[in-house]
């Protein structure tokens, strides 16, 4: 206590003639934590603006973010957060926010550095969740159970529903980035995925994917997608028509084709999203029964797709988009040459 009353008056006479010199070489900024730091001026302007950086951040918030279960407040800028929807893990790295994660669901595989768990985004546990002390859960879907056991412990839940349309992909990641305090990056992504796609369109010519069929194949048991879905709207940008469109069950979206149905319509191109889950390709297409009579089967136009990039709504839907764009000019540039 001695010492302190001897310190005060000296501490006095400092912040005095800090005031009033007009030459000083430092000065006094909030960081993040809301502490006082002093900065020299003389430092390099990096770190000016990760200064700057954290203090935008900060007044970001409290955000309070519209979902489909309601309006959801953060009070400050979440630091633990548990991803249970892998699309959602793919846009919180894609925007800048993976060093916030802190786990993700056993179904999150990409990007590799993801911190995967044993934590089901299916039916997850929420003594499970509780231990990882998450200060933010994002996910496509919860029990009803586990949502109202993370609003007893105060734990914000934020859904994101499958996106019906790119839009609704461009909503996401932008809210994303408000939740995450990474809202520079989510709209640097949005951008670049909607020049990317710009590109596409314009490399595309539309006019000849619209003499095309295709058929999109989700599972070997022949379900597929319609084009009222995300998947079948990525195909419609590019005028393709759609076989699953007219069968029977077309109204669900994800309709199961018969193999009568599938050889009938004898289309142009296949695509296969079931490569990974179900190990099909080129070949054991080629040697299912009848199939041989399918011309995409006969002129090789089936295409490989990555399960996971054909499925999720996220950034690399962009891929998905490029794969499709590709086949549809080699399918009209070998037709030019014949």
């Amino acid at each position: 206590m001695k010492i302190f009353k001897i310190l005060l008056p000296l501490m006095a006479i400092v912040l005095a003639l800090g005031l009033t010199s007009s030459c000083s070489s430092s000065t006094t900024q909030v960081v993040a934590t809301g502490d006082a730091a002093t900065t020299d001026s003389s430092q390099p302007m990096e770190s000016m603006s990760e200064v700057d950086a954290a203090e935008e951040i900060t007044s970001a918030f409290p955000v309070t973010l519209q979902t489909p279960t309601g309006d959801l407040e953060l009070e400050s800028q979440p630091t633990r957060i548990l991803s249970l929807s892998p699309t959602a893990t793919e846009i919180l790295f894609a925007i800048g926010a993976g060093d916030q994660v802190i786990a993700v669901d056993d179904q999150s595989n990409y990007p590799p550095e993801a911190p995967t768990s044993d934590i089901s985004g299916f039916t997850p546990n929420l003594e499970a969740i509780l231990a990882l002390e998450p200060d933010l859960v994002v996910h496509s879907y919860l029990p009803e159970d586990i949502e109202q056991g993370l609003l007893n412990v105060g734990i914000p839940s934020l859904t994101q529903y499958a996106a019906a349309s790119l839009d609704d992909t461009y909503q996401q990641i932008t809210q994303l980035g408000a939740a995450t305090g990474a809202s520079a990056g989510a709209q640097s992504t949005v951008q670049e995925m909607q020049q990317r796609i710009d590109e596409l369109m314009a490399r595309a010519n539309v006019s000849d994917g619209a003499s095309l069929t295709f058929y999109h194949e989700l599972d070997p048991t022949y379900f597929s997608v319609t084009s009222s879905t995300f998947i079948g709207q990525v195909y419609a940008l590019l005028g393709l028509a759609n076989i699953a469109d007219e069968a029977e069950g077309a109204g669900s979206g994800y309709p199961q084709l018969s193999e009568e149905y599938i050889l009938s319509q004898n289309p142009d191109l296949i695509f296969l999203a079931d490569t990974k889950c179900c190990a099909q390709n080129i070949e054991t297409v080629s040697e299912r029964n009848g199939w041989n009579v399918l011309s995409a089967v006969s002129e090789g136009k089936i295409i490989e797709l990555d399960d996971d990039i054909a499925s999720r709504w996220g950034p690399r839907v962009v891929d998905f988009l490029e794969a499709i764009a590709t086949a549809v000019e080699q399918m009209t540039a070998s037709e030019t040459v014949g």
